[in-house]
């Protein structure tokens, strides 16, 4: 699993009918010191994550291993909804201070 930040949502009218009411969002990945790195993914949400929320995100084989997705042609899940992330003792995120 990864770290990411939700920056936005995907929406496709059009699209492979196994996907048919899935949302997709798109993730910016971030670094061990809570910084954004130049990296994107478009990942279907399985938890009902929101704009600027930190997620755990599997990628890969992994990604279809989560229930419903089994047979998707997907390749990045949000599987987690973040509450706090500590580094060395050091708190790089809490989800509490982005709604204050």
């Amino acid at each position: 699993m990864q770290i990411a930040k939700v920056r936005g949502t995907v929406v496709s009218t059009q699209k492979e009918p196994s996907l048919s009411g899935v949302k997709f969002l798109l993730l910016q990945f971030m670094d061990e010191e809570g910084l954004p790195l130049p990296r994107y993914e478009v990942a279907a949400d399985q938890v009902g994550a929101g704009l600027d929320e930190w997620v755990l995100v599997s990628c890969g084989s992994a990604a279809r291993q989560v229930a419903g997705s089994e047979h998707r042609p997907i390749d990045a899940v949000v599987v987690g909804i973040i509450d706090t992330v500590n580094v060395d003792d050091r708190r790089l995120y809490n989800k509490r201070d982005d709604y204050r």
